[in-house]
């Protein structure tokens, strides 16, 4: 991993991401900050547990991964460390580190399985992700974005590559909380661990 990209990773903040402007499994980004606050809470598991399923359910569907998901990453990355942390005497955030190292288990195969099919080189820099170019547009219009899911090159080949291996990146830069994780997550932290 490149310097850049490391301190690009470990500085984002939520409202450097413009996501409105990134596409999910099922429309855009836009409710991200609000799901992913939330979670940073870790104060309430119904609320927890249905912002958890949109964000997981909007990052991930049947092994594609979106424009959204390693932005969706890098913010998990930093709850999962603050869950672990809190795990033995917060019981939400003790749910939340087990379910948060289970989805990272599934983002990672979605990462392998992919790069072991022929694919382009990831844009050279994750910022890149965010170039005006690959952006959709400003207004949120349902029937506009579904005729561009009709083109042929709905993402250039690099930019949907780049939405696996940042990903990957992503946890990749958290790698130190996952080998410091509390004894009894040491299997699921383990199991994420060998998939990077």
């Amino acid at each position: 991993m490149t310097e850049e990209n490391r301190t690009y990773i470990t500085q984002l903040n939520v409202t450097d991401v413009p996501w409105h402007r990134l596409t999910t499994s099922y429309g855009r980004g836009t409710e991200f900050p609000a799901h992913l606050a939330v979670l940073e809470q870790m104060c309430d598991l119904a609320s927890v547990k249905e912002s958890l399923y949109e964000l997981t359910t909007n990052m991930e569907h049947q092994s594609t991964l979106w424009h959204a998901t390693p932005f969706g990453m890098v913010f998990l990355n930093r709850i999962l460390e603050k869950a672990l942390a809190d795990s033995g005497q917060n019981p939400v955030a003790h749910f939340l580190a087990g379910e948060l190292l289970d989805f990272f288990d599934c983002i990672l195969q979605c990462f392998h399985d992919g790069d072991k099919m022929e694919h382009a080189s990831p844009l050279p820099c994750f910022s890149d992700l965010l170039k005006e170019e690959y952006l959709w547009s400003e207004e949120y219009d349902e029937e506009e974005d579904e005729m561009r899911y009709e083109e042929d090159e709905v993402f250039p080949d690099d930019l949907f590559y780049s939405f696996y291996y940042y990903s990957w990146q992503a946890v990749l830069a958290y790698r130190d909380v996952l080998e410091q994780a509390p004894a009894e997550f040491s299997g699921p932290a383990a199991a994420v661990l060998k998939l990077l």
